[in-house]
């Protein structure tokens, strides 16, 4: 089991960046394809991108190809999500997960997630 807590998000202007951070609890992080996902309101939860457990591959949503660099620090149990070129369209909760099995473009593949964190981007 591994519980996750997201960090970093804020209020920002169009054009600005965030970094959000996502710190797992357990020893078994490194075993984890980790993942982003977004929801804003009124709207079904998104796949922002994912990371593989040694983090040498990353894949992304098509919004967020170019912009977003997932990475990890598995010596610190942590996943990041660096947000460049900000859109108000990216405002959103953001959270992390945990990848179960499946394709990892789903959210339901996913097990493990953290509370999120929101990101509003003014225009």
């Amino acid at each position: 089991q591994v519980q996750l807590v997201e960090s970093g998000g804020g209020l920002v202007q169009a054009g600005g960046s965030l970094r959000l951070s996502c710190a797992a609890s357990g020893r078994t992080f490194s075993s984890y394809i980790m993942g982003w996902f977004r929801q804003a309101p009124g709207k079904e939860r998104e796949f922002v991108g994912r990371i593989m457990r040694s983090g040498d591959s990353t894949y992304y949503g098509d919004f967020a190809k170019g912009r977003f660099t997932i990475s990890r620090d598995n010596a610190k149990n942590t996943v990041y999500l660096q947000m460049n070129s900000l859109k108000p369209e990216d405002t959103a909760v953001y959270y992390c997960a945990a990848h179960s099995r499946g394709d990892t473009s789903y959210a339901a593949n996913y097990n493990y997630w953290g509370q999120g964190t929101q990101v509003t981007v003014s225009s």
